[in-house]
């Protein structure tokens, strides 16, 4: 008996390790977590970003969303303080705006190298890839930061280096986005647990176990018993 989750999510969205954050909460308090099966699937909240932009993030939000600049400021306090809550020390102002292809093809050759071995090497490069563009002033567009993050988590590094480019997990990115557009994904993180309950965002740990929960009960055969009991023998006699 295994419980699968889906998470689309992008490395390039707050939401999504705040989002990551909460799951776990909700999975360290659930008996049967070590039955679940994590995947990481690859969604872009914006494919037009070139590998490396001038731009800072307020800078980049105003003009990319038409908000003024006051109201993407008190935004992005907002989610500063959300991620506060869960141990997360995001700096927005070391944030360098980048295209996260890249960082999603390595994360792919990591889900590619695990489905071989059964080794937890996406997530471990989910992690690192979140903590460096909103904790460290990480650059998610370099080649040569990703391969050391991904060698980091376990790739070899010839794996990690043929993924910056490659066009084969590139089609893989593109089958998940694909895939969330034919299920309704507009947003992320997006979690989907047993192919049969979507939660969209970061929602509270409660709501996550409450959705585990509810999973683990529907695999468990359920029995029937008919109104009536008729007579029996059981431990203290007949």
């Amino acid at each position: 008996m295994s419980i699968d989750i889906q998470i689309w999510s992008d490395v390039a969205c707050p939401w999504c390790f705040i989002g990551k954050r909460r799951f776990e909460k909700a999975l360290a308090q659930f008996p049967e977590r070590d039955q679940v099966n994590v995947t990481w699937r690859s969604f872009q909240l914006d494919p037009t970003l070139p590998e490396h932009s001038d731009r800072d993030e307020i800078d980049y939000l105003v003009e990319t969303k038409g908000m003024p600049r006051a109201a993407v400021e008190q935004m992005i306090g907002q989610v500063k303080v959300q991620a506060a809550g869960e141990g997360l020390d995001y700096d927005f102002d070391s944030l360098i705006v980048a295209n996260s292809r890249r960082a999603h093809r390595v994360l792919q050759a990591a889900k590619k190298a695990d489905a071989v071995d059964g080794g937890d090497r996406a997530d471990a490069l989910k992690e690192a890839l979140l903590s460096a563009h909103f904790e460290k002033g990480g650059d998610i567009g370099d080649a040569d930061q990703l391969v050391a993050l991904g060698i980091a988590a376990g790739l070899d590094e010839q794996t990690a280096r043929a993924a910056l480019d490659s066009t084969e997990l590139d089609e893989a990115i593109e089958a998940d986005i694909r895939e969330a557009a034919a299920i309704g994904v507009r947003g992320v993180p997006f979690f989907v647990i047993d192919n049969k309950y979507g939660v969209s965002g970061a929602q509270p740990p409660e709501l996550f176990l409450q959705a585990l929960n509810t999973a683990l009960a529907e695999q468990k055969p359920s029995l029937i018993t008919l109104d009536g009991a008729g007579e029996a023998c059981g431990p203290d006699g007949c």
